[in-house]
């Protein structure tokens, strides 16, 4: 599925570990006191996506127990001067290395360049941030998300003809810019297809989206038939204007991230597919890289991107994304990613069985 995985060279094997869920310097007690430096993650926020807190901060705190490293995960709560402040107490503690997913790319290049004028290395973690001058980007290949959403819509609507919306992630994402990319590399190629309205939903706010999505569809005269939608929480706000105006399951919905709503969505068929990215693999990848640049060394990557802002080709590991319709729904569960628990209760017990999964 994926090309280039990289070596576990730098982490030890564990069978199994705990997850944390807290945030401060207490997630690195269990570290070793002889790893040099120690390891800085600023998260963005805990509204554009569920992933950050439920996925990638205890996916990346078990990857760095098990290199035996100190670290501090920390949220920035979707704002710019606390992820600035956040870096600059993780600096002043004695991080050496900061793997930072920025919420947008000036402030996070900011962050970038007082860092490095300090010494310290860091690494851009699922969001590239232009202009920035970091040592790597771990990430998804986005284009190819958007690729998959391009593809999955494609999908379930067939080459008839249709009206399509695209509602994409923020505009001062960069990874929006590229699944918007995708999608367009896909989409504009059908004959049959019209683009009925394009628009940005700012910080990816679903509320925001909810009224955008509202305002293409009063403008449309309800004449849209499939919305590429950037993200689950995005896709969920457009459902429920298609819902609200009687059209529940008749207008193809795509989405990302793979979480509890969106799949429920997609048993429900008010959603047509969702892209699953394996978030351990991007926690493990970025925690080899820091590791690597920790002890002084150079990390294995699999190809470069292109910052065009800063005129650099950043050294990269970027992982596949993976389209997910109803029949793919029991692989999501299979992984862990997403607890039977958490999306098989009350009414949807009887759908998860339908869909197969156990």
């Amino acid at each position: 599925m994926r090309k280039g995985i990289l070596s576990l060279a730098t982490l030890s094997a564990v069978a199994a570990l705990v997850l944390t869920a807290c945030g401060d310097d207490s997630d690195s007690q269990a570290a070793s006191d002889s790893a040099k430096g120690k390891v800085g993650v600023i998260l963005p926020d805990t509204t554009s996506s569920t992933r950050y807190e439920s996925f990638d901060r205890p996916y990346l705190a078990q990857a760095f127990k098990a290199a035996g490293v100190r670290y501090d995960i920390q949220n920035a709560e979707g704002s710019a001067q606390r992820f600035q402040t956040i870096a600059d107490q993780m600096i002043t503690s004695g991080a050496t290395v900061l793997v930072l997913d920025g919420l947008d790319s000036d402030s996070a290049a900011a962050v970038q360049r007082k860092a490095r004028a300090q010494g310290v290395k860091t690494i851009d973690y699922d969001r590239l941030a232009l202009g920035g001058v970091s040592d790597y980007y771990v990430s998804f290949d986005n284009v190819k998300v958007g690729e998959e959403l391009g593809n999955g819509l494609r999908k379930c609507l067939g080459d008839k003809a249709a009206n399509i919306a695209y509602l994409n992630g923020a505009p001062t994402d960069n990874n929006a810019t590229l699944f918007a990319r995708g999608a367009h590399a896909v989409l504009d190629k059908v004959p049959t297809y019209r683009k009925a309205a394009e628009q940005a939903v700012p910080d990816w706010k679903p509320e925001k989206a909810a009224t955008i999505f509202e305002q293409m569809w009063t403008e449309q005269k309800g004449r849209i038939d499939g919305v590429v939608a950037a993200n689950d929480n995005l896709a969920n706000a457009v459902v429920s204007i298609v819902n609200k105006n009687g059209e529940g399951g008749k207008v193809a919905v795509t989405g990302q991230d793979a979480t509890p709503q969106g799949l429920q969505n997609i048993l429900d068929g008010t959603q047509c597919m969702t892209v699953y990215k394996p978030v351990k693999q991007e926690a493990d990848a970025a925690a080899r890289l820091a590791v690597a640049l920790l002890n002084g060394g150079k990390g294995q990557t699999n190809g470069t991107t292109n910052d065009p802002e800063g005129k650099r080709d950043v050294p990269s590991v970027l992982l596949t994304p993976i389209g997910v319709f109803k029949d793919g729904i029991k692989r999501v569960v299979a992984d862990g990613f997403v607890k039977k628990s958490d999306l098989c209760k009350g009414a949807y017990a009887a759908k998860c069985k339908d869909a197969g999964i156990q």
